[in-house]
């Protein structure tokens, strides 16, 4: 059973190689490293409970070590072999942060007694460590992290209506966590014993999006081989959550609004008519007022559902919840992936603190999980973000125009994804992928801006959906 992990550090071949052994027959994954500067290689390649150094290099003293070695490791324990077993050398070595210390010739078994006690400590502080992090997730069940103002507020609207039977209509940006507010609703309610059934409007053509709704019969259409039940008979007793209801056909939102207001429909396909009783919340991150004054939205649909109305606040109206954020999910993802605790250092802390954040608490979702599975100590460095990230500088301060932040905000993201469109081409993928967003939100956020209308023109881009 491996005991630990050790990188051992000793000059002499004969000396490392018979050492190496005795670690490795008392259960420890040991490497071995001749010069200090084999060592700094071992360390930045790879993470260890342990260094056992001599304390006499071809190319420095071992202590040298100590400093990189914590910086890439932080509780990274730091043992020396010393053939010169002075109390002033001791001394200088424990005040330079080192340990513990052993005396050539050294006894095997003490060493072995004191280098597992030592590790297994570490290793209880580290499941500690992870305990903490599930009663933290424990205490942000559904995601809703964070003590921005608008925050506590959408967490006391929540508790509120969470029992009543009355729609939702929750409103916010790609990315902001609409999914985690309809399903802390949902959890707070009687109803959460019952079915939370989620559906995104925006990833279904018309017809496969009836059909996922309301269920379709064997032969109503080609490939329909048998027959199939919808969402809305899936939530009955529950709750059903649909995404992106802008993007809804007119023909279409017409059934939704016989449902929210009969609570009854029929497969498509079928004349049988079937009653449920579902909890309906809705959400969009488009201007559904302006889609209704265009003709784009259905004016009795808009006012059956705004009943009640939540906002959905973007990441970059509240970056001082960013610490609290990142320390949250980066505890999730660690225990997800298997992976070690790891924390930010104050650098990359303040890099996703000056980050605009187009891409909302998804993005920054994504950005901490490839920090984590990118990264090979328990520090997530500047060099450990993507380079969107650490190139960003901090917006300068200035005054807010009368047409208010949100307007300001969304001109340079218009201006920003067309640049990345214009750069290749037109083509969405590659655009989405310089933007750090993926194609579906960029195909959003064009249809917001217009810029789809520019392609039925054919004016200024030829988009290509690659």
């Amino acid at each position: 059973m491996k005991t630990g992990d050790i990188l051992l550090i000793e000059d002499d071949l004969s000396q490392c190689e018979s050492t190496a052994c005795l670690l490795e027959q008392a259960g420890f994954s040991t490497h071995s490293a001749q010069t200090c500067r084999q060592a700094r290689e071992f360390l930045d390649q790879n993470q260890y409970d342990a260094v056992l150094s001599d304390l006499n290099l071809p190319d420095g003293e071992g202590v040298q070590i100590l400093s990189h070695a914590r910086q890439r490791h932080p509780e990274i324990l730091f043992f020396v072999l010393t053939g010169d077993p002075s109390i002033p050398q001791a001394v200088k070595a424990i005040r330079k942060g080192v340990t513990d210390y052993f005396s050539k010739p050294f006894d095997d078994s003490d060493l072995i007694q004191r280098l597992t006690q030592s590790i297994d400590q570490v290793h209880r502080k580290r499941n500690l460590k992870n305990q903490e992090a599930r009663l933290s997730a424990s205490r942000h069940p559904n995601g809703l992290v964070g003590n921005a103002p608008s925050i506590q507020q959408l967490r006391r609207d929540i508790e509120a209506l969470a029992d009543s039977r009355s729609t939702v209509l929750i409103l916010g940006e790609s990315g902001t966590g609409k999914t985690l507010t309809a399903r802390a609703i949902h959890e707070h309610s009687t109803r959460r014993q019952g079915p939370f059934v989620e559906i995104d409007c925006g990833c279904l053509s018309d017809s496969l999006l009836e059909s996922e709704l309301f269920g379709h019969v064997a032969g109503s259409f080609t490939g329909a081989n048998q027959n199939r039940s919808g969402k809305f008979l899936l939530a009955d007793g529950g709750t059903i959550f649909l995404d992106e209801i802008g993007t809804a056909s007119t023909q279409l939102q017409l059934k939704l609004l016989r449902v929210l207001q009969e609570r009854q429909f029929e497969p498509v396909g079928s004349s049988k008519t079937h009653r449920v009783d579902v909890r309906v919340i809705l959400a969009t991150n488009q201007d559904l007022p302006e889609m209704v004054r265009r003709g784009t939205f259905r004016a009795d649909l808009f006012y059956r559902i705004n009943v009640i109305t939540l906002r959905q606040p973007s990441l970059k109206e509240r970056l001082a919840d960013i610490p609290e954020l990142a320390d949250f999910h980066l505890n999730r993802i660690c225990l997800e992936q298997e992976k070690p605790h790891r924390r930010l250092s104050s650098e990359a802390m303040e890099r996703l603190k000056q980050y605009e954040w187009p891409g909302n608490v998804r993005e920054l979702v994504n950005v901490l999980e490839r920090a984590v599975v990118l990264s090979r100590g328990p520090v997530l460095c500047e060099s450990d973000l993507p380079s969107q990230i650490c190139h960003t500088s901090p917006l300068p301060a200035q005054a807010i125009p009368r047409q208010g932040l949100r307007q300001v905000l969304l001109a340079p993201e218009q201006e920003l994804i067309e640049q990345a469109l214009r750069k290749h081409d037109g083509k969405r993928q590659a655009a989405a992928r310089e933007l750090g967003i993926d194609r579906t939100t960029l195909y959003k956020k064009m249809k917001r801006f217009g810029l789809l209308e520019n392609l039925k023109a054919n004016t200024v881009y030829n988009y290509s959906t690659d």
